[in-house]
């Protein structure tokens, strides 16, 4: 019976893999960090309030065999890139480091497509920064998932990202071969891919694209 905490339960992927988590028997208990209480109860959570500024003081709590980061923001609801990037990079970092310390094995970290810490771009730097600096930390075990195209119905209304996800539905099944890393998945499945992925640890590293993904979801 193993503990987990996942950090970015309230967002569109760690929302269905929280809930994944507490439905595996494997899971006797699930911390969920979160900024605002869930509206959602079961006998093996435990919900924790707290942020990036928080958590050294909740590190006592923090205390479990895996962890699970879904942290991210958008441009669109954090234009400031400073404060973008202490979101999606400086806080999953700390989580790691923090969960680590408190005697934490493995790592599953949500980051996206292309990420490279040497790329003049910003969002893809800061993706790969993040990576890197997880992977120093050294995890018995390192997952990491690069979703592209995020599918699937959330909460928020957005029409914008609503009109892509409709075009991608449409050139999905053209992205083979080579590109096949850039075809979409729902948030839900990424997030069972996640949850399957921590049935199996063999590997120190081991980083999911699509294909490694979809693989994860027929076996």
């Amino acid at each position: 019976m193993k503990k987990a905490i996942v950090f970015g339960a309230t967002g569109f992927i760690g929302s269905h893999l929280l809930r994944a988590l507490l439905g595996n028997p494997d899971y006797e208990r699930v911390i969920a960090v979160v900024r605002k209480p869930l509206a959602l109860s079961h006998a093996k959570l435990t919900t924790l309030i707290g942020d990036l500024a928080l958590l050294p003081a909740l590190k006592p709590q923090l205390v479990a065999d895996e962890v699970f980061i879904a942290l991210g923001t958008t441009r669109k609801h954090t234009p400031d890139e400073a404060e973008y990037y202490k979101i999606d990079h400086d806080y999953p970092v700390l989580a790691a480091e923090i969960a680590k310390a408190n005697g934490a094995r493995s790592v599953f970290l949500v980051t996206a497509v292309g990420a490279n810490a040497g790329s003049s771009l910003f969002y893809v730097r800061t993706k790969g920064e993040v990576e890197r600096d997880v992977l120093a930390l050294d995890f018995d075990h390192t997952h990491i998932f690069r979703p592209s195209m995020i599918m699937g119905q959330r909460d928020e209304e957005r029409p914008g990202e609503r009109m892509i996800i409709a075009v991608w539905n449409v050139i999905n099944p053209l992205l083979v071969g080579p590109v096949d890393r850039y075809r979409g998945l729902d948030g839900e499945e990424i997030a069972r891919a996640i949850a399957k992925a921590a049935q199996h640890q063999t590997e120190k590293v081991r980083i999911y694209h699509w294909n490694e993904m979809a693989a994860l979801l027929r076996a």
